[in-house]
């Protein structure tokens, strides 16, 4: 079954070097350097990127950091949980904005 979404895409990804060579260098020493020890361990940064990879839909993120933070000693655990994290800051993102509804709906029916 043919979808917009091919797994075997994200094996391509430093594909997206060529025509742009050196911002794509410039990209991966940054994101390099994201993902390094810091005030957060790698371990914690990854769970924080499958977090947000859940939270911006992206299917290649999701793969690429669910199968890192494994590698790094995270559990299903741990995994569900900051998706859950990430799953209730957007849900409430999306409430919060109903507030600005609400707003824009008592202008107009005043």
């Amino acid at each position: 079954m043919e979808t917009y979404y091919n797994p075997k895409d994200l094996a391509k990804f430093a594909e997206m070097s060529e025509g742009a060579p050196e911002l794509w260098k410039k990209f991966s020493s940054w994101y390099g350097a994201v993902f390094e020890d810091g005030a957060l361990t790698a371990r914690e940064k990854s769970l924080i990127a499958l977090g947000v990879a859940h939270a911006v839909q992206c299917p290649y993120c999701i793969d690429a950091y669910t199968q890192d933070c494994l590698e790094k000693g995270a559990d299903l655990d741990q995994m569900t949980e900051a998706v859950h994290v990430a799953s209730a800051i957007r849900g409430g993102a999306s409430l919060v904005h109903g507030v600005q509804m609400k707003n824009v709906n008592s202008k107009l029916t005043m």
